[in-house]
């Protein structure tokens, strides 16, 4: 009895759960496709059925009338995502791989307590930031630009590549090291061609963290920039108002959450942390 009812209250919390997530985006989904009367009308989920499906919102978000442009976002948040995760990843695995290989002391502060330090950086509200970055970007003429934002995206990422990488280079065997310097490898070249190759896993994982977080910034991106740039968050939200058009902010929610979603699907095969197999001779 027991072997029968497990399996049973087990997928009855995963299908729950299940729907729990996809519900949001089954209103968003059915939402988007509605006009104002038929948001006005009280629920209705099946399209033609309870309602006639209408492109109103679609069309809004791609400049129509009552709503807004959202491909200069889309590009603007494109941009500052990629190059701010490329560069966060880059300097984030040079660290950590230092971190993981090499000890570093400075009377009581260890290895640990500089991961740590990394770490609190994301643990720090936004607001206690925004200011010592509003002067600093103020004094390099880089407010309202794409590179200032860049800037602060990368100091914001860089935590979590460490963070997530070193947990990752820790569990790399270190006889990988020991044959590449064997092979007459120095520490960079080492790590360029015989750890890198095997990290592709938690590389994965600290870019989609990276990925994740840049593109839904929204509090940095609005403080920090004014009428020149605007990104894909600062869109959205712009379309709410005192009657917020549901049709429209549902079609510009699940364009923007799209290229996640599709970046998911792709990297997900580089998830299997299989790839160490045969590594260590």
């Amino acid at each position: 009895m027991r072997s029968r009812l497990y399996p049973t209250f087990k997928y009855t919390v995963i299908a729950l759960w299940a729907c729990f997530v996809a519900g949001p985006f089954f209103w968003a989904m059915t939402t988007s496709f509605k006009n104002a009367n038929a948001v006005q009308g009280g629920p209705t989920y099946l399209p033609w059925a309870q309602y006639e499906p209408t492109l109103t919102g679609w069309r809004n978000i791609f400049g129509g009338a009552g709503g807004v442009d959202v491909i200069d976002p889309f590009v603007n948040s494109a941009i500052v995502t990629i190059a701010a995760s490329a560069i966060s990843l880059a300097l984030g695995s040079l660290a950590a791989y230092a971190l993981s290989r090499y000890r570093f002391k400075l009377g009581f502060i260890k290895n640990g307590d500089i991961v740590f330090f990394f770490v609190s950086q994301r643990i720090m509200p936004p607001v206690v930031l925004v200011i010592p970055f509003f002067y600093l970007l103020q004094w390099g003429s880089l407010l309202d630009t794409i590179p200032g934002l860049v800037i602060v995206t990368i100091a914001l990422l860089l935590p979590i590549a460490v963070w997530v990488m070193v947990d990752f280079f820790n569990g790399i065997p270190r006889e990988i090291d020991e044959m590449a310097m064997l092979d007459g490898c120095g520490p960079l070249q080492t790590f360029v061609r015989a750890i890198l190759p095997n990290s592709l896993p938690g590389l994965t994982v600290a870019a989609m963290f990276c990925a994740v977080f840049g593109w839904n910034d929204f509090f940095f991106a609005f403080r920090l920039t004014f009428t020149e740039v605007q990104t894909l968050p600062q869109a959205v939200v712009a379309l709410n108002s005192s009657i917020p058009p549901w049709w429209t902010l549902s079609a510009a929610a699940l364009f923007g959450v799209t290229p996640l979603i599709l970046l998911a699907i792709w990297v997900e095969r580089y998830l299997s942390k299989g790839n160490l197999s045969g590594a260590v001779r």
